[in-house]
């Protein structure tokens, strides 16, 4: 029996894209270490991430990076009570090497494999942050692959109210970044470039989808991309810089604030048709600055409170892994041998199964 004052090291490992993470979480809630092996330099030179090359640096990074988080916690091997692993969606070459990483770890150790979605651990990264949030709260999460409202019904049981059908915000901000010339990742890129910028300086769509709270992204990135096509067309037949006739900070907070006011829309939509009182932001634009000042302003507005994970648990890492673990350990999702990767997997299905 598992009692509330028992050591319950897990082990999570994270490799669904170009970080390479390990971290140990006790309980669910106390980190103890968070390892990231980032890529963001080899990718930069390609402009976003080649899975090919991914995957290779998880497999040369992946041991000495779990040999540090254990390190780094003061722990053994033997102590952990069970190994999470990231097993989808993502890049499948990448998961691959962290869950054969952890399948043969954990049979080694004797300890017992826990399966983690990737969505399930951003939305877990919100318990490593405040540790008094306890469900049911309404999760709002961004990321470079995924844009989910998510109602968090328990630790482990998870109901989609609305989801992406096509770009994600965050490759959404790769792309704009990219026509930009502020390189790659782009997120972080714009966010910077935007402080001080008008954001009201152009005109963009906020795309809405009729009678669904599903989000789509994918024209508000074209309609930008082509309003800067066109500034630069424009700048060639007159032979000067095309940043004199767009400036790149008022654009960049053009487009952040597009992207922001859709986000925390939808948000509020989600808000005034349910009962939850508490609502977080979690996945890697979750640390734009933008979207967590609007948040907190509906927050307020709808006295409401606001989670949003620490800066390091945004983007990807293995203590959201190990987090999640925790609790989906604890409710006996346990995998063996059989275990594979998927780059295409239902939040819902899988943690209910």
């Amino acid at each position: 029996m598992l009692m509330d004052n028992d050591k319950n090291y897990i082990l999570g490992i994270e490799t669904s894209c170009d970080e390479t993470a390990a971290a140990v979480v006790d309980s669910g809630r106390y980190l103890l270490s968070n390892m990231i092996a980032s890529q963001i330099d080899v990718h930069t030179l390609y402009g976003g991430v080649v899975p090919e090359i991914a995957s290779r640096e998880h497999l040369k990074t992946i041991v000495p990076v779990v040999d540090q988080a254990l390190k780094e916690a003061g722990i053994t091997a033997d102590e952990l009570s069970a190994v999470a692993v990231t097993v989808g969606p993502g890049l499948v070459g990448a998961l691959l090497v962290g869950v054969s990483f952890a399948k043969s770890y954990a049979a080694a150790i004797g300890k017992a494999l826990v399966p983690v979605h990737h969505i399930e651990g951003h939305i877990t990264s919100v318990y490593l942050s405040d540790k008094e949030i306890e469900p049911p709260f309404l999760c709002l999460v961004v990321s470079g692959g995924h844009s989910h409202l998510v109602a968090v019904e328990d630790c482990s049981k998870f109901r989609i109210i609305a989801k992406t059908r096509d770009d994600a915000p965050g490759e959404a901000f790769d792309k704009v970044a990219r026509v930009l010339g502020l390189g790659y990742p782009g997120g972080p890129l714009i966010d910077k470039a935007a402080q001080g910028g008008d954001r009201k300086a152009f005109t963009l769509p906020q795309p809405r989808i009729a009678d669904s709270l599903d989000f789509s992204f994918s024209g508000l990135k074209t309609a930008a991309i082509q309003q800067l096509d066109r500034f630069k067309r424009q700048a060639k037949k007159q032979d000067i810089p095309w940043t004199d006739l767009c400036s790149v900070a008022d654009f960049a907070a053009t487009f952040q604030e597009a992207v922001a006011k859709t986000l925390v829309s939808h948000l509020r939509d989600a808000v005034e048709q349910t009962s939850y009182k508490t609502i977080a932001l979690a996945g890697g634009v979750s640390a734009n600055s933008r979207l967590r000042e609007m948040a907190g302003e509906l927050s307020v507005e709808k006295g409401l409170k606001l989670v949003v994970p620490q800066m390091s648990l945004c983007t990807d890492n293995a203590a959201m892994v190990a987090s999640a673990g925790y609790y989906a350990w604890k409710k006996g999702r346990l995998a063996g041998a059989e275990q594979d990767a998927t780059s295409v997997l239902d939040l819902e299905r899988f943690t209910q199964s």
